[in-house]
């Protein structure tokens, strides 16, 4: 059966709303509650935002059930070590699975950079440097989350379980690299690539298990599995089906 998840943005949102609707969805039997990294609202056409790894502790205290995930956590707004134990935390604090989104990051002369250019935050022009910053990200966690881990790392929060790493790709080379490295892939459900994109990180996992997820604007006519977009998407074979709110949150639990 796929997953039915919702993400919430906190671009246009207070905390106070951002939580009622959370609860609400754990309420109607979402199967996860994903969250964006963005460091200011510019991004999403908003005036606020709230750090993700904030925001998913506080998401473990008002939730108790549902899953909880990152989509995506840019791996150049924190170092590779910090986001790795910003991962095991929310792990430990919530007691659940946590869903571990992570990206490579977006060029310099991109729209999406303007925050980190805003704080003189890193952002690296070099594609093949960025998917490098992914697998430093990989090789880490791999280590740090093995059963059998080295002393070096036998005093940091080992999370249990350990979360699925799912890569947000939009090239064939990170699609290969999430299907052979990680545990999974996101795709945008209208990228015009998409198929190529799922077909490229499924063929590199073969053999092992792997998880396949998109992502598309919400809309309560979603929530029905006979909806023609669904039914594509069963077509597709996806596992995971992310339903994302920008700006109108309220709407959401509204619909709900």
């Amino acid at each position: 059966m796929v997953a039915v998840d919702v993400q919430l943005a906190s671009s246009h949102t207070d905390w106070p709303t951002l939580r009622h609707a959370s609860v609400r969805a754990e309420r109607a039997g979402f199967d996860a509650i994903w969250v964006h990294d963005h460091i200011a609202g510019v991004a999403l056409g908003g005036d606020r935002s709230l750090e993700c790894f904030t925001w998913l502790g506080a998401l473990a205290e008002a939730t108790s059930t549902v899953e909880l995930g990152v989509m995506v956590a840019n791996t150049w707004n924190r170092q590779v070590g910090t986001l790795a134990v910003a991962a095991s935390s929310v792990s430990e604090i919530s007691g659940r699975r946590f869903l571990f989104g992570v990206g490579a990051g977006t060029s310099p002369t991109s729209a999406w950079a303007t925050e980190q250019h805003a704080v003189g935050a890193p952002v690296e022009g070099r594609l093949e440097t960025r998917h490098a910053r992914v697998e430093e990200l990989l090789d880490l966690t791999d280590e740090m989350w093995h059963p059998e881990r080295g002393d070096r790392f036998a005093s940091f929060s080992m999370p249990t379980p350990v979360p699925p790493r799912i890569i947000g790709v939009n090239s064939t080379k990170l699609a290969t690299i999430a299907g052979l490295r990680a545990e999974g892939v996101n795709v945008a459900w209208n990228h015009p690539r998409r198929d190529e994109l799922l077909a490229a990180a499924r063929t590199a996992a073969t053999g092992r298990s792997f998880v396949t997820t998109t992502w598309v604007h919400w809309s309560p006519d979603l929530l029905d599995p006979a909806h023609p977009v669904r039914r594509e998407m069963d077509r597709t074979g996806v596992d995971r089906v992310i339903l994302v709110v920008i700006d109108d949150v309220e709407g959401f639990v509204r619909d709900l």
